[in-house]
């Protein structure tokens, strides 16, 4: 792809929310939540194709956060997130998966996992990136979550159910399957 046509595409790109890998997905939720305010936007998701466990959390004016803990003890990302958060990646919308990572493979990025159903997205594709210094970029397609909590309530303004009874509910249905 022309250098030109490459950096047209990329102009479009809006940062979507930041993924911190964490040991433990409940503690580090009530942590963002006593310390920073942030409220948890959606119940636990299970990602079986990247073998995690999925929050997102919102504050209003703040971009969103993506918490997610590995499922598998012995993978890479559990012993990631042995020695606790990092870290792991930035997330970028876009409304073409295929000419942004064409443009940002021209670029010099590597494709991490190609596109695919992601499940915490409602099984819209998304990919991972390595963009070098040691950043992964995670392309999103969609602003929809899957488990939001109070769906009724618009997108990323705020309006949402208080942590404990997002963590509550997902005991009361037994997890977040259906995926």
């Amino acid at each position: 792809m022309a250098g030109t046509a490459a950096h047209e595409i990329l102009e479009g790109l809006e940062l979507d929310h930041i993924g911190i890998l964490v040991k433990d997905l409940d503690s580090a939720v009530t942590t963002f939540r006593t310390l920073f305010g942030y409220r948890q936007a959606t119940v636990p998701v299970v990602n079986t194709r990247q073998k995690v466990r999925v929050v997102f959390l919102e504050k209003e004016g703040s971009l969103p956060l993506k918490l997610f803990e590995a499922v598998e003890p012995n993978s890479a990302l559990a012993r990631a997130a042995r020695s606790g958060g990092v870290l792991h990646h930035l997330a970028y919308y876009t409304d073409d998966l295929e000419g942004t990572i064409e443009s940002l493979v021209s670029l010099g990025a590597r494709v991490l996992s190609p596109p695919q159903p992601g499940e915490a997205f409602d099984d819209h594709p998304i990919a991972f990136l390595y963009v070098g210094s040691g950043m992964n970029v995670e392309l999103v397609t969609t602003r929809d979550w899957r488990g939001r909590i109070r769906a009724a309530a618009p997108a990323r303004t705020g309006t949402t159910a208080e942590p404990a009874d997002a963590m509550d509910l997902e005991r009361k249905v037994g997890g977040s399957d259906g995926i």
